[in-house]
């Protein structure tokens, strides 16, 4: 299993952060994003990880270098990330989509226990890890779930009801389904412009992707706005 994090965007919510630093170089709790993903992926025994940089991204190579550690990186490139949506990167990756592999966006710190529920969720097909709703902020990707089975994906869930709310974690076991919605949903009108979820959305209705729920006692927190930071050093002073 390879993890696959898409670390391409500039982040400019968080700026002046991200001003002249690639988002997920950006310190949580003394560490970059980044490197909180790479130590829960080789906590979870991963066989290695591929980054997909864009904004800046001589910056992360520089990074990756210096880390020591066990855990191979490779670093690809998004041409696209000042025009595309998430999707641009996943496309990037597209080469890696047929070998089993947990695709992350670069923006979020978790607690290294929901890796290990993700590789829970069964040794075929693709999974999705959610979240029971609460409340929905607004930018949430929203899930409709039927027990443990993806009805629909989606920031608004037109004619939907939303049960869940995605981390943007995606595990696919192996097999060209992933690949394939990939390919669908980029060829599209206005394809680049889909967010990388539009892919889980369209496995959902073909091959199928299973919902798997993270446990109450995890926590995870995606980073795009300062007051992010402040909530997960809040709840994880050293």
């Amino acid at each position: 299993m390879k993890a696959i994090i898409l670390a391409a965007g500039h982040g400019s919510r968080l700026l002046p952060l991200t001003l002249t630093t690639p988002k997920c170089l950006v310190q949580v709790g003394g560490r970059a994003i980044l490197d909180h993903q790479l130590d829960a992926v080789a906590a979870a025994g991963f066989e290695g990880a591929l980054i997909v940089g864009g904004y800046r991204i001589d910056q992360i190579e520089a990074h990756l270098a210096a880390r020591d550690g066990g855990l191979p990186t490779e670093l690809v490139f998004n041409p696209f990330w000042s025009i595309a949506n998430s999707i641009g990167s996943v496309w990037a990756s597209r080469a890696y989509l047929d070998a089993p592999f947990a695709l992350m966006n670069g923006d979020t710190v978790f607690d290294p226990a929901i890796l290990r529920t993700a590789m829970t969720g069964g040794s075929d097909g693709t999974t999705l890890l959610v979240e029971p709703l609460a409340d929905a902020g607004l930018d949430d990707m929203l899930v409709e779930a039927d027990g443990d089975r993806v009805i629909a994906v989606g920031k608004h869930l037109v004619g939907h009801e939303a049960t869940d709310r995605s981390l943007g974690l995606i595990v696919s076991h192996g097999g060209a389904a992933y690949a394939d919605a990939l390919r669908a949903v980029i060829g599209e009108e206005n394809g680049i412009h889909a967010y990388h979820h539009a892919v889980v959305a369209r496995v959902a209705q073909t091959a199928g992707v299973r919902a798997v729920r993270i446990p109450a006692n995890v926590q995870w927190q995606e980073i795009d706005r300062p007051e992010d930071i402040a909530l997960w050093e809040r709840d994880h002073r050293p």
